[in-house]
């Protein structure tokens, strides 16, 4: 179905094109320096970081396909959300010191120190691997409403944007990417709040109708609150949720850099609440848009096409939303914060990426005194390959089914046994190389069994769940710590 994209809304949208290419060039001369291209001098405000961290948050895996899971089912992954208050604490607590206190851009520098340089080179592969699947998963979910309802060549409207988020990357660096992400992030969250009130007002019964189609739907359901493993279950969802969210927080390039970008320790204690906390409203309303366009095309559904109907297609329904029911202009703007919630999270993604190759690669293996120039040479040239290489897995992503199911696959086999080495290595505090050694070969080895056995149906009765993959990183993280401190008492007791 192709949908009318009038003038109007072609100019919103290269207004915003225009406007990010030149945020991007006007950072240009703060970014020529390696410190200013990956740390932004240290110098930035903990509301502008906050903003970016919550626009990392919020991709276009948020802005359109939990729209497409809350139409299709209820608010079951909204349960992940309720955990970053209290992942946001913790991160408080003992990650932001932790890293303030640290000289180092990059997160895995201390593994290194702390259990030996595979321990750093496992943990940046296995961040680099985890991006590449982000940045290919956001900029298809971007590129499929204009695809599905204009007509335009998917693989051109990946492309073009893969050019155009690479490019302001190149120019400004992690200050063009902190204050874009800050920019774009406030656009998708109005154009979220258009999109729900347009539907609301548009029902006959206003919200009093869409709260009763709802519940007698079960739409606001957050799952089963039994302890089985066999279903998406609160519990699980919640355990889940805890455990990314301390990824997210304790070992994820994107955030740490944010840390170290704010100019002050209470400005990066404020950034991670404003980022953290504020993404647990952010994240219902987007949880309600879902809802709300359940209920609209309940009261409207001539206006859906009928294959929509189907929960393959949920993804769909949202982005057919903006362009077939918003006025001129409005489409215009929303469309353009479908690009502002992939670029954001593309271009923090480029830029920690290719810091990480720098410090954790270049400077590590190949030039140990590498000047200021071929660093500087080297983080451009990084950027321009890594846009490449998202571009492609965006381009290969268009051959899935559901691409939110593919994410979290992804997410599950490249991250699942990060976090347990980075919280071993901080809880004990007096462990071994062996026993990190132990525990995270036992960790990646079940990472493995479980997403062949996935892939193969392998999987016992016990523990099958349409979250399992969700499970790997639970799983794999866990194991890793009963696994290394097992070992490492075995090791004490021989010593002692």
């Amino acid at each position: 179905m192709h949908s009318e994209f009038s003038n109007l809304d072609l100019a919103v949208l290269a207004v915003y094109f225009i406007a990010i290419l030149g945020v991007g060039y006007g950072f240009r001369k703060k970014s020529s320096s390696v410190e200013g291209f990956t740390a932004a001098n240290r110098s930035l405000p903990g509301w502008l970081t906050g903003l970016s961290i919550l626009g990392t948050y919020v991709s276009s895996i948020s802005f359109l396909a939990i729209p497409g899971k809350a139409y299709a089912a209820d608010w079951n992954s909204f349960v992940f959300s309720l955990t970053l208050p209290l992942a946001t604490l913790i991160a408080i607590r003992w990650f932001l010191p932790f890293y303030r206190n640290s000289d180092s851009v990059s997160a895995y520098e201390h593994l290194e120190e702390r259990f030996g340089v595979w321990a750093r080179t496992y943990a940046s592969s296995c961040y680099l691997l985890t991006q590449l699947a982000r940045m290919g998963t956001v900029m298809y979910l971007m590129a499929l409403p204009l695809n599905v309802l204009l007509g335009w060549n998917i693989n051109y409207i990946i492309i073009g944007t893969g050019i155009c988020v690479t490019a302001y990357t190149f120019l400004g660096g992690l200050v063009a990417v902190i204050w874009t992400d800050a920019i774009q992030t406030i656009i998708l969250i109005v154009g979220a709040f258009v999109c729900g009130a347009i539907m609301v007002f548009s029902l006959p019964g206003g919200l009093g109708e869409l709260f009763q189609v709802a519940s007698e739907s079960n739409k606001f359901s957050l799952g089963d609150y039994g302890f089985s493993l066999t279903e998406s279950s609160f519990w699980v969802v919640l355990v889940y949720g805890l455990v990314i969210n301390l990824q997210n927080f304790g070992i994820d390039q994107n955030y740490v850099q944010r840390y170290v970008a704010s100019k002050s320790n209470a400005e990066a204690r404020k950034s991670l609440w404003v980022g953290g906390a504020t993404y647990l409203p952010v994240s219902a309303i987007f949880f309600f848009l879902g809802t709300a366009l359940f209920a609209y095309y309940k009261a409207f559904p001539d206006l859906l096409p009928e294959a929509y109907f189907d929960p393959q297609h949920a993804d769909k329904v949202f982005p057919h939303f903006i362009v077939d029911a918003l006025p001129s202009g409005v489409t215009g703007l929303l469309i353009a914060a479908v690009f502002a919630a992939a670029m954001s999270t593309v271009s923090t993604s480029l830029n920690s990426s290719s810091t990480i190759v720098l410090n954790d690669y270049y400077k590590r293996f190949r030039n140990r005194e590498a000047d200021e120039a071929s660093s500087m040479r080297f983080l451009h040239g990084t950027t321009i390959v890594w846009g490449i290489l998202g571009t492609c897995m965006a381009l290969a992503m268009t051959q899935v089914k559901s691409a939110l199911d593919a994410w979290w696959s992804l997410a599950g086999i490249f991250g699942g046994g990060t976090l347990g080495l980075f919280l071993f290595g901080m809880i004990a505090r007096r462990a071994k190389n062996a026993a990190a050694v132990a525990g995270v070969s036992v960790g990646v080895l079940l990472i493995v069994w479980m997403s062949l056995s996935l892939r193969e149906n392998l999987i016992p009765e016990a523990i099958q769940s349409p979250f399992h993959s969700n499970l790997i990183i639970v799983f794999g993280t866990a194991t890793i710590l009963l696994v290394g401190g097992f070992v490492s008492l075995l090791i004490g007791k021989k010593t002692s």
